[in-house]
Protein backbone atom coordinates (compact mmCIF):
# COMPACT_ATOMS: atom_id res chain seq x y z
CA UNK A 1 0.00 0.00 0.00
CA UNK A 2 2.21 3.21 -1.57
CA UNK A 3 -0.91 5.58 -1.67
CA UNK A 4 -0.63 8.74 0.80
CA UNK A 5 -2.88 8.73 3.60
CA UNK A 6 -6.30 10.56 2.98
CA UNK A 7 -7.67 11.67 6.21
CA UNK A 8 -11.77 12.27 6.66
CA UNK A 9 -11.96 15.43 7.76
CA UNK A 10 -9.08 17.26 8.63
CA UNK A 11 -8.41 21.50 9.39
CA UNK A 12 -7.33 23.43 6.66
CA UNK A 13 -4.51 26.14 8.48
CA UNK A 14 -3.35 28.74 5.35
CA UNK A 15 -4.69 31.90 6.58
CA UNK A 16 -3.81 33.95 9.86
CA UNK A 17 -3.73 31.20 12.27
CA UNK A 18 0.17 31.81 13.05
CA UNK A 19 -0.09 35.39 12.94
CA UNK A 20 -3.30 35.83 15.17
CA UNK A 21 -1.85 33.14 17.82
CA UNK A 22 1.91 34.90 17.45
CA UNK A 23 -0.08 38.34 18.46
CA UNK A 24 -1.68 36.47 21.09
CA UNK A 25 1.57 35.18 22.44
CA UNK A 26 3.16 38.47 22.08
CA UNK A 27 0.56 40.09 24.38
CA UNK A 28 1.45 37.40 26.62
CA UNK A 29 -2.32 36.64 27.06
CA UNK A 30 -3.11 33.14 26.00
CA UNK A 31 -5.62 31.68 28.99
CA UNK A 32 -9.23 32.84 29.35
CA UNK A 33 -9.97 36.34 28.51
CA UNK A 34 -8.07 38.66 26.16
CA UNK A 35 -8.54 40.54 22.90
CA UNK A 36 -9.05 37.91 20.81
CA UNK A 37 -12.30 36.56 22.26
CA UNK A 38 -14.19 39.47 22.24
CA UNK A 39 -13.22 39.79 18.60
CA UNK A 40 -14.20 36.08 17.87
CA UNK A 41 -17.04 36.31 19.79
CA UNK A 42 -18.33 39.66 17.34
CA UNK A 43 -16.77 38.22 14.37
CA UNK A 44 -19.66 35.19 14.65
CA UNK A 45 -22.30 37.68 15.86
CA UNK A 46 -21.47 39.53 12.42
CA UNK A 47 -21.45 36.58 10.22
CA UNK A 48 -24.42 34.65 11.45
CA UNK A 49 -26.21 38.08 12.55
CA UNK A 50 -27.45 37.22 16.01
CA UNK A 51 -27.79 39.71 18.48
CA UNK A 52 -24.64 38.68 20.43
CA UNK A 53 -22.85 35.63 20.73
CA UNK A 54 -20.42 33.91 24.18
CA UNK A 55 -17.77 31.86 23.31
CA UNK A 56 -17.11 28.94 25.57
CA UNK A 57 -15.08 25.49 26.01
CA UNK A 58 -16.56 23.04 23.26
CA UNK A 59 -19.90 22.54 21.82
CA UNK A 60 -20.77 20.47 24.51
CA UNK A 61 -20.22 22.95 27.57
CA UNK A 62 -22.60 25.52 25.50
CA UNK A 63 -25.52 22.63 25.01
CA UNK A 64 -24.82 22.19 28.71
CA UNK A 65 -25.10 26.02 29.14
CA UNK A 66 -28.32 25.78 26.83
CA UNK A 67 -30.02 23.55 29.17
CA UNK A 68 -29.69 26.03 32.00
CA UNK A 69 -30.61 28.91 30.00
CA UNK A 70 -33.48 27.01 28.91
CA UNK A 71 -34.87 25.98 32.20
CA UNK A 72 -34.33 22.59 31.85
CA UNK A 73 -33.86 20.40 35.45
CA UNK A 74 -34.44 17.68 37.56
CA UNK A 75 -37.19 15.39 36.58
CA UNK A 76 -38.16 17.16 33.41
CA UNK A 77 -37.52 15.64 29.22
CA UNK A 78 -36.42 17.26 26.31
CA UNK A 79 -36.95 15.31 23.00
CA UNK A 80 -33.80 14.71 20.81
CA UNK A 81 -32.68 12.95 17.21
CA UNK A 82 -31.37 9.35 18.42
CA UNK A 83 -29.12 9.80 15.05
CA UNK A 84 -26.54 12.37 16.18
CA UNK A 85 -23.18 12.45 18.20
CA UNK A 86 -23.93 11.26 22.18
CA UNK A 87 -22.47 14.42 23.13
CA UNK A 88 -25.76 16.28 21.92
CA UNK A 89 -27.44 14.23 24.07
CA UNK A 90 -25.16 14.06 27.30
CA UNK A 91 -26.54 17.43 28.89
CA UNK A 92 -29.58 16.57 28.91
CA UNK A 93 -28.36 14.01 31.42
CA UNK A 94 -25.85 16.89 32.68
CA UNK A 95 -29.05 18.54 34.39
CA UNK A 96 -30.90 15.72 35.86
CA UNK A 97 -33.48 15.45 32.98
CA UNK A 98 -34.29 12.46 30.40
CA UNK A 99 -34.43 12.19 26.85
CA UNK A 100 -36.95 11.23 24.66
CA UNK A 101 -35.79 10.04 21.32
CA UNK A 102 -37.09 10.80 17.82
CA UNK A 103 -36.47 9.39 14.65
CA UNK A 104 -35.04 11.17 11.56
CA UNK A 105 -36.29 12.41 8.18
CA UNK A 106 -34.62 11.96 4.84
CA UNK A 107 -32.52 14.61 5.32
CA UNK A 108 -30.98 12.97 8.87
CA UNK A 109 -32.46 15.33 10.94
CA UNK A 110 -35.73 15.04 13.68
CA UNK A 111 -38.59 14.20 11.50
CA UNK A 112 -40.95 16.65 12.05
CA UNK A 113 -44.02 14.27 11.18
CA UNK A 114 -43.18 11.83 14.02
CA UNK A 115 -42.40 14.86 16.74
CA UNK A 116 -45.67 16.14 16.24
CA UNK A 117 -47.50 12.24 16.32
CA UNK A 118 -45.70 12.31 19.63
CA UNK A 119 -46.76 15.07 20.63
CA UNK A 120 -50.43 14.21 19.99
CA UNK A 121 -51.00 10.74 20.62
CA UNK A 122 -48.60 10.30 23.58
CA UNK A 123 -48.91 13.00 25.41
CA UNK A 124 -51.22 15.61 27.44
CA UNK A 125 -50.81 18.73 27.31
CA UNK A 126 -51.91 20.19 30.81
CA UNK A 127 -52.11 23.88 32.09
CA UNK A 128 -49.71 25.00 29.57
CA UNK A 129 -47.48 21.96 29.97
CA UNK A 130 -46.58 19.04 27.73
CA UNK A 131 -46.47 15.72 29.92
CA UNK A 132 -45.13 12.73 28.76
CA UNK A 133 -46.49 9.43 29.82
CA UNK A 134 -43.86 8.82 32.60
CA UNK A 135 -45.33 12.63 34.31
CA UNK A 136 -42.13 14.52 33.01
CA UNK A 137 -42.59 18.03 31.94
CA UNK A 138 -41.30 18.08 28.32
CA UNK A 139 -39.62 21.56 28.26
CA UNK A 140 -37.67 21.82 25.18
CA UNK A 141 -37.03 19.77 21.89
CA UNK A 142 -33.58 20.21 20.58
CA UNK A 143 -32.69 19.80 16.86
CA UNK A 144 -29.90 19.03 15.77
CA UNK A 145 -28.54 20.23 11.99
CA UNK A 146 -26.94 16.96 11.09
CA UNK A 147 -23.95 17.13 8.42
CA UNK A 148 -24.64 21.01 7.63
CA UNK A 149 -27.94 19.89 6.36
CA UNK A 150 -30.88 21.96 7.95
CA UNK A 151 -33.72 20.74 9.69
CA UNK A 152 -37.18 21.62 8.99
CA UNK A 153 -37.26 24.37 11.37
CA UNK A 154 -40.67 26.06 9.99
CA UNK A 155 -43.06 23.11 11.08
CA UNK A 156 -40.70 22.37 14.48
CA UNK A 157 -40.86 25.61 15.33
CA UNK A 158 -44.64 25.20 15.42
CA UNK A 159 -45.37 22.71 17.49
CA UNK A 160 -43.12 23.79 20.05
CA UNK A 161 -45.07 26.96 20.06
CA UNK A 162 -48.17 25.07 20.33
CA UNK A 163 -46.65 23.44 23.16
CA UNK A 164 -44.57 25.45 24.89
CA UNK A 165 -41.40 24.24 24.29
CA UNK A 166 -38.09 25.72 24.25
CA UNK A 167 -36.09 25.38 20.99
CA UNK A 168 -32.13 23.93 21.54
CA UNK A 169 -30.52 24.22 17.66
CA UNK A 170 -27.67 21.92 18.14
CA UNK A 171 -25.43 23.91 14.75
CA UNK A 172 -22.03 22.44 16.14
CA UNK A 173 -22.32 20.82 12.04
CA UNK A 174 -23.92 23.98 10.20
CA UNK A 175 -21.69 26.99 10.75
CA UNK A 176 -22.66 28.71 7.16
CA UNK A 177 -25.54 26.81 6.53
CA UNK A 178 -28.86 28.87 5.95
CA UNK A 179 -32.57 28.62 4.45
CA UNK A 180 -33.16 30.46 1.10
CA UNK A 181 -36.47 30.32 0.66
CA UNK A 182 -39.84 30.03 3.58
CA UNK A 183 -40.46 32.02 6.57
CA UNK A 184 -36.67 31.29 7.83
CA UNK A 185 -35.24 32.89 4.79
CA UNK A 186 -31.81 34.42 4.88
CA UNK A 187 -31.41 32.70 8.40
CA UNK A 188 -28.71 30.67 9.67
CA UNK A 189 -28.59 27.69 11.71
CA UNK A 190 -28.10 28.57 15.36
CA UNK A 191 -29.94 31.29 15.03
CA UNK A 192 -33.86 30.64 14.84
CA UNK A 193 -34.48 28.64 18.16
CA UNK A 194 -34.00 30.05 21.78
CA UNK A 195 -30.41 29.31 21.64
CA UNK A 196 -28.45 27.92 19.09
CA UNK A 197 -24.63 26.13 19.52
CA UNK A 198 -21.76 26.02 17.52
CA UNK A 199 -18.62 23.30 17.70
CA UNK A 200 -14.69 24.72 16.79
CA UNK A 201 -13.84 20.83 16.99
CA UNK A 202 -10.87 19.89 14.83
CA UNK A 203 -12.72 18.07 12.25
CA UNK A 204 -15.15 21.17 12.00
CA UNK A 205 -15.46 23.64 8.61
CA UNK A 206 -14.20 26.17 11.00
CA UNK A 207 -11.98 24.68 13.90
CA UNK A 208 -9.89 26.90 16.91
CA UNK A 209 -8.80 23.07 18.11
CA UNK A 210 -11.49 23.05 20.25
CA UNK A 211 -13.99 25.61 21.36
CA UNK A 212 -17.72 26.56 21.12
CA UNK A 213 -19.88 29.54 20.82
CA UNK A 214 -23.65 30.09 22.19
CA UNK A 215 -25.70 32.60 19.83
CA UNK A 216 -29.02 34.04 20.48
CA UNK A 217 -31.15 37.13 19.65
CA UNK A 218 -32.07 37.44 23.68
CA UNK A 219 -29.32 39.41 24.88
CA UNK A 220 -30.57 38.30 28.71
CA UNK A 221 -29.86 34.40 27.73
CA UNK A 222 -26.52 35.13 26.59
CA UNK A 223 -25.45 37.54 29.44
CA UNK A 224 -26.81 34.67 31.42
CA UNK A 225 -24.79 32.17 29.51
CA UNK A 226 -21.91 34.34 29.79
CA UNK A 227 -22.18 34.82 33.26
CA UNK A 228 -22.58 30.83 34.49
CA UNK A 229 -19.81 30.12 32.01
CA UNK A 230 -17.45 32.30 34.00
CA UNK A 231 -18.24 30.34 37.19
CA UNK A 232 -21.03 33.13 38.38
CA UNK A 233 -18.54 35.28 39.20
CA UNK A 234 -20.26 38.38 40.37
CA UNK A 235 -17.38 41.00 41.49
CA UNK A 236 -14.48 40.61 39.56
CA UNK A 237 -12.01 42.08 42.51
CA UNK A 238 -13.53 40.31 45.65
CA UNK A 239 -14.75 37.18 43.66
CA UNK A 240 -17.84 37.07 44.69
CA UNK A 241 -19.86 34.30 43.09
CA UNK A 242 -24.03 34.29 43.24
CA UNK A 243 -24.85 30.76 41.79
CA UNK A 244 -23.00 27.40 40.73
CA UNK A 245 -21.19 28.17 37.73
CA UNK A 246 -18.54 26.66 35.10
CA UNK A 247 -15.28 27.32 34.44
CA UNK A 248 -16.93 27.33 30.21
CA UNK A 249 -15.11 30.13 28.82
CA UNK A 250 -12.68 29.72 25.58
CA UNK A 251 -8.76 30.54 25.36
CA UNK A 252 -7.74 33.59 24.00
CA UNK A 253 -5.21 30.99 21.48
CA UNK A 254 -8.55 29.00 20.52
CA UNK A 255 -10.15 32.35 19.92
CA UNK A 256 -7.07 33.20 17.56
CA UNK A 257 -6.73 30.61 15.29
CA UNK A 258 -11.11 30.37 15.34
CA UNK A 259 -11.16 34.04 14.10
CA UNK A 260 -8.43 33.42 11.17
CA UNK A 261 -10.29 30.31 10.06
CA UNK A 262 -14.06 32.48 10.37
CA UNK A 263 -11.87 34.53 7.98
CA UNK A 264 -11.70 31.81 5.71
CA UNK A 265 -15.08 30.30 5.85
CA UNK A 266 -17.26 31.40 2.56
CA UNK A 267 -13.66 29.96 0.84
CA UNK A 268 -14.05 26.98 2.72
CA UNK A 269 -17.81 26.26 2.00
CA UNK A 270 -17.04 26.72 -2.04
CA UNK A 271 -14.53 24.58 -2.14
CA UNK A 272 -16.27 21.72 0.05
CA UNK A 273 -19.11 22.37 -2.43
CA UNK A 274 -17.01 21.95 -5.42
CA UNK A 275 -15.83 18.30 -3.69
CA UNK A 276 -19.30 17.39 -3.15
CA UNK A 277 -20.23 17.70 -6.56
CA UNK A 278 -17.21 16.21 -7.82
CA UNK A 279 -17.86 13.25 -5.83
CA UNK A 280 -21.51 13.31 -8.00
CA UNK A 281 -20.13 13.99 -11.65
CA UNK A 282 -18.24 10.53 -10.37
CA UNK A 283 -21.78 8.78 -9.72
CA UNK A 284 -20.76 8.48 -6.50
CA UNK A 285 -24.50 8.87 -5.14
CA UNK A 286 -24.07 11.46 -1.90
CA UNK A 287 -27.25 11.99 0.30
CA UNK A 288 -28.37 15.45 -1.12
CA UNK A 289 -29.27 18.77 1.24
CA UNK A 290 -32.11 20.11 1.27
CA UNK A 291 -32.68 22.46 -1.67
CA UNK A 292 -34.25 24.78 0.27
CA UNK A 293 -31.07 26.22 1.68
CA UNK A 294 -27.13 26.66 1.27
CA UNK A 295 -25.86 23.91 3.05
CA UNK A 296 -22.15 24.40 4.34
CA UNK A 297 -21.47 20.63 2.50
CA UNK A 298 -19.68 19.80 6.30
CA UNK A 299 -19.73 15.76 5.81
CA UNK A 300 -20.71 13.62 2.88
CA UNK A 301 -22.93 10.77 3.08
CA UNK A 302 -22.45 8.04 1.00
CA UNK A 303 -24.89 5.12 1.06
CA UNK A 304 -23.93 1.36 0.77
CA UNK A 305 -25.50 -1.49 1.16
CA UNK A 306 -22.59 -3.11 2.25
CA UNK A 307 -21.19 -0.44 4.94
CA UNK A 308 -18.60 -2.85 6.89
CA UNK A 309 -16.62 -4.40 3.62
CA UNK A 310 -16.40 -0.67 2.40
CA UNK A 311 -15.01 0.67 5.54
CA UNK A 312 -12.83 -2.29 5.64
CA UNK A 313 -11.72 -1.88 1.98
CA UNK A 314 -11.13 1.86 2.32
CA UNK A 315 -9.14 1.19 5.51
CA UNK A 316 -7.10 -1.05 3.70
CA UNK A 317 -6.29 1.77 0.89
CA UNK A 318 -5.31 4.42 3.42
CA UNK A 319 -8.41 6.14 3.12
CA UNK A 320 -10.15 7.18 6.31
CA UNK A 321 -14.27 6.88 6.38
CA UNK A 322 -16.49 6.02 9.28
CA UNK A 323 -19.96 5.04 9.83
CA UNK A 324 -22.55 7.14 11.32
CA UNK A 325 -22.35 7.28 14.99
CA UNK A 326 -24.35 4.42 16.73
CA UNK A 327 -27.68 5.57 17.19
CA UNK A 328 -27.76 7.03 20.42
CA UNK A 329 -30.80 5.40 22.30
CA UNK A 330 -28.98 2.10 21.44
CA UNK A 331 -26.29 3.00 23.56
CA UNK A 332 -26.10 1.46 27.15
CA UNK A 333 -26.72 5.00 28.74
CA UNK A 334 -30.13 5.55 27.31
CA UNK A 335 -31.29 1.86 26.52
CA UNK A 336 -34.10 2.68 28.91
CA UNK A 337 -34.91 6.26 27.81
CA UNK A 338 -38.14 6.35 25.89
CA UNK A 339 -38.20 6.23 22.03
CA UNK A 340 -40.70 6.42 19.48
CA UNK A 341 -41.12 4.87 16.09
CA UNK A 342 -37.54 4.66 15.49
CA UNK A 343 -37.10 3.27 11.96
CA UNK A 344 -35.35 5.44 8.88
CA UNK A 345 -32.83 6.37 11.35
CA UNK A 346 -32.33 2.57 11.34
CA UNK A 347 -31.48 2.30 7.80
CA UNK A 348 -29.62 4.76 7.49
CA UNK A 349 -27.04 3.70 10.58
CA UNK A 350 -26.94 0.17 8.15
CA UNK A 351 -25.88 1.62 5.51
CA UNK A 352 -23.96 5.47 5.90
CA UNK A 353 -20.55 5.69 5.03
CA UNK A 354 -19.03 9.27 5.65
CA UNK A 355 -16.36 9.82 3.22
CA UNK A 356 -13.42 12.69 2.93
CA UNK A 357 -14.75 16.15 2.72
CA UNK A 358 -11.42 18.25 4.45
CA UNK A 359 -11.78 21.67 2.64
CA UNK A 360 -8.30 20.76 1.24
CA UNK A 361 -9.06 17.83 -0.48
CA UNK A 362 -7.81 18.19 -4.52
CA UNK A 363 -9.51 16.54 -7.53
CA UNK A 364 -6.88 13.52 -7.48
CA UNK A 365 -8.04 12.71 -3.82
CA UNK A 366 -11.29 12.22 -4.91
CA UNK A 367 -10.41 10.36 -7.89
CA UNK A 368 -8.50 7.51 -5.95
CA UNK A 369 -11.45 7.79 -3.05
CA UNK A 370 -13.77 7.05 -5.98
CA UNK A 371 -12.07 4.19 -7.71
CA UNK A 372 -11.78 2.53 -4.17
CA UNK A 373 -15.39 2.60 -3.66
CA UNK A 374 -16.46 1.54 -6.84
CA UNK A 375 -14.14 -1.51 -6.51
CA UNK A 376 -15.10 -2.43 -3.55
CA UNK A 377 -19.14 -2.23 -4.63
CA UNK A 378 -19.00 -4.10 -8.09
CA UNK A 379 -16.97 -6.50 -5.47
CA UNK A 380 -20.11 -6.77 -3.25
CA UNK A 381 -22.38 -7.46 -5.91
Amino acid sequence: MNHRFIPLSVPNLKGNERNYVNEAIDMEWVSTGGAFIDRFENAVKAYVRSEGAVACQSGTAGLHLSMLLCGVGSDDAVIVPTLTFIAAVNPVRYVGAEPIFMDCDESLCMDPEKLKEYCETCCKFLDGKLIDASGRHIKAVLVVHVFGNLADLEMICDIAEQYHLKVIEDATEALGSYYLSGRFAGKFAGTIGNVGVYSFNGNKIVTSGGGGMIVSQDMELLNHAKHLSTQAKSDDVYYSHDMVGYNYRMTNLQAAVGLAQLEQIEDFIDRKKQNYCCYLEHEINLIPFRKEIRPNYWFYAYLSNNRDKLIQHCTEQNIQVRPVWQLIHTTTPYLNSTNFKIERALYYYDRIVCLPCSSNLCVDDIARVVQIVKEQERLSL
